[in-house]
């Protein structure tokens, strides 16, 4: 039965143990996506307006609620890659507790409020990661996406979106992945910005620039896991 002595343990857990597991949980994501050669990678811990960063690492001023990592340009971008990265934040958390456990079964580390919230809040956020449901704001959660990913759904294959060079206008034109003409500019950098801008709004996706037939990837943009 949860009383009064409980509240500082409550806090313990909540202020301190989650946000560690939260990190261990998006390093996972991060682990796959660099082994997939992805760049621009950068971890987010927390939500609101930033404190701090330290390298690929960003910590929010909630930084005890919600995480995630982004990242950019897949050198590999097959179903069973994504599959990976979507699974390596609960696999970091299953191994971490392991870890936990195994030592304490070793006499490494004494058991104790830490070591078993550590573990039991492991668990739990293996669990709802891998529960294969919506979330309000719209994401899925990994489970969701891995299962999608099996499954070959529609809405995880890539769009294309292009910058094209229309001979006929003398401009840049922004097309979608129907070839559909967003916007037309007469500069080049402002053509891509709006590319970019449409491009990273609907992941994944990738950029190319086209000229007399001749198509080159800019960028592409990947699903990025919670």
């Amino acid at each position: 039965m949860f009383g009064i002595q409980d509240i500082p343990k409550f806090f313990l857990a909540f202020f301190l143990v989650l946000p560690v597991i939260s990190f261990v949980h998006e390093a996972g994501h991060v682990f796959f996506a660099w082994l997939m050669g992805g760049k621009n990678i950068k971890v987010t811990i927390g939500s609101g307006k930033v404190l701090f960063k330290v390298g690929m690492l960003e910590v929010r001023k909630y930084y005890f609620w919600y995480g995630l990592c982004t990242f950019d340009n897949l050198k590999r971008r097959e179903r069973f890659a994504n599959i990976l990265i979507f699974s390596g934040g609960a696999l970091f958390n299953a191994i971490a507790a392991v870890v936990v456990i195994s030592m304490i079964e070793n006499k490494v580390l004494e058991p104790g409020i830490i070591t078993y919230q550590f573990t039991y809040f492991s668990l739990y956020y293996i669990f709802f990661a891998l529960l294969p449901m919506p979330y309000p704001d719209g994401h899925y959660s990994d489970g969701k996406i891995i299962l999608d990913l099996i499954r070959g759904k529609k809405h995880l294959q890539e769009k294309t979106y292009r910058i094209h060079w229309n001979d006929e206008k003398k401009q840049w034109c922004v097309l979608d992945h129907n070839r559909d003409l967003i916007e037309a500019f007469d500069e080049e950098e402002k053509a891509l910005e709006k590319a970019h801008e449409v491009a990273v709004a609907d992941r994944p996706s990738r950029l190319v620039s086209s000229v007399s037939g001749k198509e080159t990837e800019v960028h592409s943009y990947p699903t990025i896991p919670l």
